[in-house]
């Protein structure tokens, strides 16, 4: 959208603008993605680039999207009960008692 936003409507111009104002040589095959897809991830100095060609902050791509909640199993001292819920681990053990 902010691509839109600013009269970028191709891979081929976002390429060129790249090229251009933020000295990034990105494929087409990878400008193409930019367009098409949800990226998993972006590499900060390719975001950097886009920010600098499209004229923009990172919040002017960015969506963020709520996260789904981590399930765990309750951590468990060792007579079998489970710790009180803001002593519970996520993930990661605790340190000795």
């Amino acid at each position: 959208m902010a691509a839109a936003e600013r009269g970028v409507w191709t891979g081929t111009q976002l390429r060129r603008l790249l090229a251009e104002r933020a000295g990034l040589d990105l494929s087409p095959a990878s400008v193409s993605a930019l367009f098409t897809k949800q990226p998993s991830q972006v590499k900060l100095s390719t975001l950097t680039a886009l920010c600098t060609a499209l004229d923009c902050a990172p919040g002017d791509l960015l969506v963020l999207s709520p996260a789904a909640p981590a399930v765990s199993a309750p951590v468990e001292m060792s007579g079998g009960q489970p710790l009180p819920g803001p002593l519970r681990a996520v993930g990661r053990s605790l340190p000795p008692l």
